[in-house]
Order: C-alpha cells, then sequence, then structure tokens
C-alpha cells in the first residue's frame, strides 16, 4: 500500500461519530443535524427535468474535457458574473466531476513532490488541501485564520522561505467556515507573490453564489487577475460547483477555470484519472449555469434563515453574520468538543467543532473553542434547533 495513506488523519464527521460514541440523545427531542453543509432545498426542476430528458446519453462515452456547449455555458457564466471580458471556453475552462474530486486532483498533478513541496491552505480548512497535499508527496503548512485577521488567511505571518518552497496555495473565499470574503486587493497581492516566487493558485470558490448583500456578490480570483489587465489567468485556477449554487450536491458537477497552461497539463492528468462527467450530467449542468432565478432565491432563502436563527441566539451565544456561506462560526463557552458531545446529548442538535476543522499552528488551533453550525435545512428546523441551542448554552 502507499504508505502516504498512513499520513492521512480521519475527516472530521469520522472524529465526530467518535466523539459521540457512548452517548443517547435526549429520546424526547427529534434530531436535527446543522453538522454537515450538505444543502437541503430541492434541486431545481428544470435540472430535474434535464436529467430525465437526457438519460438516453447514457449509451454514449463522455469526452474528460466535457461538452463544447457546457464549457461555453461556464465560460459565459464566469464572464458575466465576474466581469471578465470574455474567457476562452476552448482553453481555460474544464468540467469536473464535483470540485472535491478536483480539488485533490489538481495537486497530483501540479505538485512536483520532494522534501522542500509544500502546499499552504487556510486554517481552519475543507480537509481535502490536507489530503491531497500528503499523497502529492507534499508537506501541508497552515496559515491562521483567526477573528484577529477578521477570520482571513493571516498571509503577513507567512515567511519568505515558506513562499519560496510553496508549489500550491489553496484559498477558499468565502471561506469554510468562517464565511469570511477575500478582497480583490488581497487577492492580487497573493496573485504578485505566485508570480514572484512561482507557485500556483487555487481559489475554492463554491460559496460564492451565497452570500448576504445582494448588491455586492464576493470577487472571485479571475476577476481580481482581470482588474490588474491580466486575462491568460496566470498561475491562478479557480474552482466551482453546482452543490452550493443550484442544491445539487449528488450530481457532482463543477468546473476548474483559469491559466491554460496548466488546465492543459490537468485535462492529462485526468484523461487518465477516468473521471469524466456523465454526458445527461452536463446536459443538466448546461440548465443550471445559464439560469440565475433559481440562485437569487436560493440566497434569498438563506438570507432568512441566518436572520431568523440569529434573533434566537441574541444575547444567548456569542455568533456574527457571516458576510457570505450557509454556516456560522460561533465562539462556544467551554471547549469546542465537549460543548458538541453535551448538545447532542442533551438537545439532540448535531454541530460540528471546529477544532476538528483545524490544525495546530504557531501554537492554536484556530477552531478550538468554535463550532461550525450549517443552516441548510428548513427554515423551522433551523429555529428549532436555534432554540434548543439558547437554552442549552442559557444552563451551561
Amino acid at each position: 500500500m502507499n504508505p502516504l495513506l498512513e499520513t492521512l488523519q480521519p475527516y472530521p464527521f469520522e472524529k465526530l461519530r467518535q466523539l459521540f460514541n457512548g452517548v443517547t440523545p435526549a429520546a424526547d427531542k427529534s434530531p436535527i443535524a446543522l453538522s454537515i453543509g450538505e444543502p437541503q432545498h430541492a434541486a431545481p426542476d428544470f435540472v430535474v427535468a434535464a436529467l430525465a430528458e437526457n438519460l438516453h446519453r447514457l449509451g454514449n462515452y463522455p469526452l474528460t474535457r466535457g461538452m463544447p456547449e457546457l464549457r461555453s455555458a461556464i465560460a459565459t457564466w464566469l464572464s458575466r458574473r465576474f466581469q471578465l471580458q470574455g474567457v476562452d471556453a476552448e482553453h481555460q475552462v474544464l468540467p469536473v466531476s464535483g470540485t472535491r474530486e478536483a480539488l485533490f486532483a489538481f495537486a497530483q498533478a501540479v505538485v512536483t513532490p520532494g522534501d522542500d513541496a509544500l502546499v499552504l491552505s487556510p486554517n481552519p480548512f475543507y480537509q481535502i488541501y490536507e489530503g491531497a497535499a500528503l499523497l502529492a508527496g507534499a508537506r501541508p503548512e497552515f496559515i491562521n485564520c483567526t477573528a484577529g485577521t477578521g477570520f482571513l488567511p493571516d498571509f503577513e505571518a507567512v515567511t519568505a522561505q515558506q513562499w519560496q518552497q510553496c508549489q500550491l496555495l489553496y484559498l477558499c473565499s468565502p471561506g469554510n467556515p468562517t464565511g469570511a470574503v477575500l478582497s480583490i486587493e488581497q487577492m492580487q497581492h497573493l496573485v504578485r507573490l505566485a508570480r514572484e516566487y512561482d507557485f500556483v493558485i487555487a481559489s475554492d470558490e463554491c460559496y460564492s453564489e451565497i452570500y448576504d448583500d445582494e448588491s455586492a456578490p464576493p470577487p472571485g480570483l479571475l476577476q481580481a487577475c482581470a482588474a490588474m489587465g491580466e486575462h491568460d489567468y496566470r498561475n491562478c485556477v479557480v474552482f466551482h460547483s453546482l452543490s452550493k449554487r443550484s442544491n445539487l450536491p449528488g450530481m457532482r458537477s463543477g468546473f476548474v477555470a483559469g491559466d491554460a497552461d496548466i488546465l492543459r497539463q490537468f485535462l492529462l492528468y485526468r484523461t487518465y484519472h477516468g473521471c469524466a462527467m456523465p454526458p445527461h450530467h452536463q446536459v443538466a449542468s448546461i440548465a443550471a449555469w445559464s439560469d440565475e432565478a433559481h440562485v437569487v432565491e436560493n440566497r434569498s432563502r438563506y438570507r432568512e434563515k441566518f436572520t431568523a436563527v440569529l434573533d434566537v441566539f441574541a444575547g444567548h451565544i456569542d455568533v456574527s453574520r457571516p458576510p457570505a456561506g450557509f454556516y456560522l462560526w460561533p465562539k462556544t463557552p467551554l471547549a469546542d468538543t465537549e460543548f458538541a458531545r453535551r448538545l447532542h446529548a442533551e438537545e439532540n442538535v448535531t454541530v460540528l467543532p471546529g477544532s476538528f476543522l483545524a490544525r495546530e499552528s504557531g501554537g492554536i488551533n484556530p477552531g478550538a473553542s468554535r463550532v461550525r453550525m450549517a443552516l441548510v435545512a428548513e427554515l423551522g428546523q433551523c429555529v428549532e434547533a436555534a432554540q434548543r441551542i439558547a437554552h442549552f448554552t442559557d444552563k451551561l
């Protein structure tokens, strides 16, 4: 077996399962899960219809690079959403079978393994970044996101030597779990560093379409490049998904876009990887990327839930409204693991301890004493969960 598999840590949900061993939740309260970021809103009817109408395409092998019509729909959406002056659908766009797979595979394609190979990522982080780095033969290092930095990575703490050794920088904006958003200026600073030290930026923008202020959508990395007058997006790639935007996590549909030279090599890797998106999923994806009305409605529903839940939490728990994403990241009055375990036992509400989403770096675990709450359930369930959590914290 590949010895690097031994370096992988258990996934956060496995740690949560172990944490709950021996716990019997209150039998008089129905379970409410706020622990996993799986959208529960209904999939758009017109996308489901497109899937059903194209099942006959199961008789065809899909192209790894995707249908031209899908690449064109993605390029059109990118240009419209991020004010880009055109995106080359032929060379700057690559459909993928969900961004989880692509974020992992990307490191395998772009990292040159070695003792000095370094992959940087935010902390807390999506654990795929760490596993991708380790199995690519690199060392992951983490950039803390704390209240003191507005929950954005503290890039000032990264040394010149770390930038020199860095081969790949994962970004996540809006952040998981914090919802913090990098500005265009901050992204441009990172682009200049990538050019200076010759590393690749992989920007995970899967939460970009869920945000609080309808007039201020989160910027993207390609948008930052375009604002610098650079439309080849050198050293930069972005990852987008229909899972959160369109409530289609089971369709496993997303894309990578940016530097054409990097994508050419990534396509070569994926050709051997055998991960082409099924044809009927590609047709349905065209429909999803071509419509914004369902996305606006989706944001409205999340906004309603944030307002209702935060009204319940007022005066009970230390939490603030994030600018984007669908998570709350409250501070806990006791250790995050103990908070999650007791909440599960006493109120039958499941949340994810923040320390499970982070690693110790710079002498701290920036997820400690926080929990992640995913407001993905229906409004009534979210409100009931908030009421139980408020009651629980009042007893502490």
